[in-house]
């Protein structure tokens, strides 16, 4: 296994890292093992959840993820892992967590509910990475970053990271850190795809210039890439997230799943069966490819499905298949950038 560094940090992890959000909800305590097993029989090191977890949150689930992979890592050599949860975002953003009766803010009060909670759960005494699991646009990012920093001074916390942020998001949290002298952020962990290559933008310069690592989640598009999507709608994770009563849980199935992700999908899968791989062994490959991306998050449901995506560690895309790739994100153009 050819470890990476994430960012300017000691952590040196896998090249892919297993997501959980799933634990809890669509995978029961016993299977979530089987997954967490066989990733580490394949070398993965790196394991990445949230207080928030299981997906889509829910008041009576929350928790439960971190609890399953606590249970789990009890057995296992503590520092052999590198773990990663995240404090809920603010209530001012991308919905309204509910955690802390749905009062949450990214301020120094909630940061250190969140990590004594995870802590518990996690049935550890430290995380290797803490991240802030979306921004707040009202508490200043000078009171995060202290408070952030204090959990680092504990020894509560090694790193710490952000999430769904912007380039002027991150740029200000590095410059923020600079000036305060505080722990800078070393990953930020994005949505970045074949079918969302937004991060493709001024944030990819930042990281590069910076040396911040980019944890990709989702590489499969919420699993549209797999194809499966292009034969049903009625099963899967969107399906559900389609009735959801939360409209922002609706978008988000919307966005990942319309007519020109469909198309792109279908050509995606053209190309994997060209070059004789699995489309979705290519998805995987393809967002680690890049030279900010330090671990990209797989997910599963089944410990069986993880096979595709952990071949990704053994393949090298060719640069006739990224170009092909490249002429599939130009010829067809969605919402998703």
């Amino acid at each position: 296994m050819k470890y990476r560094y994430i960012g300017k940090s000691g952590l040196r992890v896998s090249p892919i890292c297993l997501g959980t959000m799933t634990f809890g909800i669509f995978t029961d305590k016993k299977e979530a093992f089987k997954i967490m097993d066989r990733a580490c029989e394949a070398g993965i090191n790196f394991f990445d959840t949230a207080e928030l977890y299981p997906v889509p949150p829910n008041k009576k689930l929350c928790g439960i993820t971190e609890d399953i992979v606590g249970d789990w890592l009890k057995d296992k050599p503590r520092d052999s892992m590198i773990i990663a949860s995240k404090v809920a975002g603010a209530a001012n953003g991308w919905f309204v967590p509910p955690v802390r009766h749905g009062l949450t803010a990214i301020d120094r009060f909630h940061i250190e509910r969140a990590v004594e909670g995870s802590l518990k759960r996690l049935k550890t005494d430290y995380i290797d990475l803490y991240q802030i699991h979306w921004p707040d646009t009202v508490v200043p990012i000078e009171e995060s970053l202290e408070a952030m920093d204090r959990l680092v001074q504990s020894g509560k916390v090694r790193y710490t990271g952000t999430s769904n942020d912007t380039a002027y998001g991150l740029t200000k949290a590095l410059y923020s850190s600079y000036n305060k002298n505080y722990k800078r952020f070393d990953s930020i962990q994005n949505n970045f795809s074949l079918l969302n290559r937004r991060f493709l933008d001024s944030i990819a310069e930042v990281c590069r210039n910076e040396q911040v690592s980019l944890l990709p989640y989702s590489p499969m598009g919420g699993g549209v890439l797999s194809g499966k999507y292009n034969q049903t709608l009625t099963d899967g994770r969107f399906a559900i997230y389609k009735a959801n009563k939360n409209p922002r849980i609706q978008a988000m199935a919307d966005r990942f799943l319309n007519k020109n992700t469909l198309n792109s999908t279908e050509r995606y899968i053209q190309i994997a069966r060209e070059y004789e791989i699995d489309p979705v062994t290519l998805a995987v490959a393809w967002s680690m490819n890049f030279d900010f991306v330090a671990s990209t998050i797989i997910g599963a449901t089944k410990a069986n499905q993880l096979n595709e995506s952990l071949k990704a560690l053994e393949v090298k895309l060719s640069e006739e298949i990224l170009f092909e790739c490249d002429k599939v994100h130009q010829d067809i153009l969605y919402p998703m950038g």
